[in-house]
């Protein structure tokens, strides 16, 4: 502990201050009160010494009392709390591994993101190709909460999907709809594979947050969509964006080239594929947690 020897007996033959007194005597009264009314909680018990011993003092600090004490008001309804579910419907198939996939069309990420423009609230759900980083769908829909844009786009990607003979992933995050039934049963005699995130880990999908993160800001500053005052206006703005991104937006993750033009490039054969996604490890260890740990070894190597 980095203390003398004759420092730490002489802290120990030290008399109590009065803070440790007065400490003690709050602990005393905390524990006398609570015998007698054992059915309040702190914050009762912190107002009764107020009020009634005319004492000065926090609930916070009663609070501690309480802790230190182990005791809590008594009931004779108590509350008993069920241990939080895991709502893991299907495996997470990617986790880490995002830069793995080799060609496209193999994984594919969905989500939705909302904009608040004028007196409207419209929600758009994305359907991106995580290779190319191309918008393969998108839908709009106008009332929150809504569930047909995930069905209608779902619908879209299998149909875009028709040529496909590979094992298509799909992931998403654990919303309500894309755990439903409904939505899951329209992939049910496809090649599409259902992957999902973890409950509440974001992070699990970083590429659709990301892309959803850029799209915003674009949106609003470069296209300023806020400023649409109608519907069609604003489905306009989506088709222009849409373009855009796919056609004549430079995407650094794909060394700054457009989705459209790189999905083409890879069809010619000018981007070979590294067959790294079948043999991915998987691990719910963090990228950056794989990182740091290697750093150290090699430091020690050293």
């Amino acid at each position: 502990m980095k203390v003398s020897r004759s420092g730490y007996y002489k802290w120990k033959k030290r008399p109590p201050t009065q803070r440790d007194i007065n400490r003690e005597k709050m602990i005393e009264l905390v524990k006398s009160t609570h015998e007698e009314h054992r059915t309040h909680g702190y914050r009762w018990v912190a107002a009764y010494i107020r009020i009634n011993k005319h004492i000065c003092v926090s609930e916070n600090y009663v609070y501690k009392c309480f802790k230190f004490l182990g005791i809590r008001s008594q009931t004779k309804h108590q509350v008993h709390y069920k241990p939080r579910k895991e709502k893991d419907k299907y495996p997470n198939l990617i986790y880490s591994t995002w830069e793995t996939v080799d060609r496209p069309r193999q994984v594919i990420v969905s989500d939705m993101t909302a904009f608040k423009v004028w007196y409207m609230y419209i929600e758009v759900t994305f359907y991106f190709d995580v290779f190319t980083k191309e918008i393969l769908v998108y839908k709009i829909a106008e009332r929150r909460g809504a569930r047909e844009q995930y069905i209608d786009g779902l619908n879209d990607v299998i149909e875009l999907l028709n040529d496909t003979k590979e094992p298509v992933v799909l992931h998403t995050d654990q919303g309500s709809v894309y755990a439903s039934i409904a939505y899951n049963e329209l992939i049910k005699d496809t090649n599409i594979i259902r992957s999902m995130s973890r409950a509440g880990k974001p992070t699990d999908n970083p590429v659709n947050e990301a892309l959803n993160g850029w799209i915003k800001e674009e949106l609003i500053i470069d296209f300023e969509i806020e400023k649409c005052r109608e519907k069609k206006d604003f489905q306009n703005v989506m088709e222009n964006y849409i373009k855009f991104y796919n056609e004549q937006r430079p995407c650094f993750a794909i060394g700054y080239d457009t989705p459209s033009n790189y999905k083409k490039r890879y069809d010619k054969g000018e981007i070979k594929c590294r067959d790294t996604f079948e043999k991915r490890e998987l691990t719910t260890e963090p990228k950056f947690v794989q990182k740091r740990r290697n750093i150290t070894l090699s430091n020690k190597h050293l």
